[in-house]
């Protein structure tokens, strides 16, 4: 009774050794830290999707924005922005621009921008297929505009990490 006794208590304590060394092995450290470049990371991910910040004062009329990227084949992106309002508004408008990073000053440099503006809405959406050169980050950030009668125009803005097209 004693034996069956220790030799469960040596087979719990060796279970319990295996499942802390399983635990502790599979939390290793990464050793290469994630660059950040004017609050986008620079990642290998396909797609990153921006949003206008939680701490935006966004008015009375204007709701959110957003903006995404996409890989989109060997030299092609997908590019992409929204805005919405609270309610209908005289005119709904965002600018896209899309850069690309450049590794030898650590800055971001516009390539192409695109938008839309549509009146009497209270939502706009802009897309745009662009080839890129491989071997290069590129991200997208937004501007998104409301306006509603005299009152002054609303805005804010939204960015993407930057995305590796290799």
């Amino acid at each position: 009774m004693i034996s069956k006794k220790i030799m469960s208590m040596v087979a719990s304590a060796m279970v319990f050794c295996f499942m802390v060394c399983v635990s502790v092995t599979g939390v290793k450290a990464d050793d290469s830290e994630v660059k950040i470049v004017d609050g986008s990371y620079l990642t290998s991910a396909d797609s990153s999707t921006g949003y206008t910040p939680e701490s935006d004062e966004r008015g009375e009329h204007l709701m959110d924005g957003e903006c995404s990227i996409t890989k989109a084949g060997t030299k092609r992106i997908y590019t992409y922005g929204a805005t919405t309002a609270n309610h209908t508004v005289d005119t709904v408008a965002v600018i896209v621009y899309v850069e690309q990073y450049n590794e030898k000053d650590d800055k971001w440099y516009q390539i192409d921008a695109f938008s839309k503006k549509v009146e009497n809405d209270y939502y706009v959406a802009a897309s745009k297929s662009i080839q890129v050169d491989r071997g290069y980050y590129y991200r997208v950030h937004a501007e998104h505009f409301v306006r509603m009668g005299e009152d002054p125009v609303e805005e804010t803005y939204s960015v993407t990490n930057g995305i590796l097209v290799p």
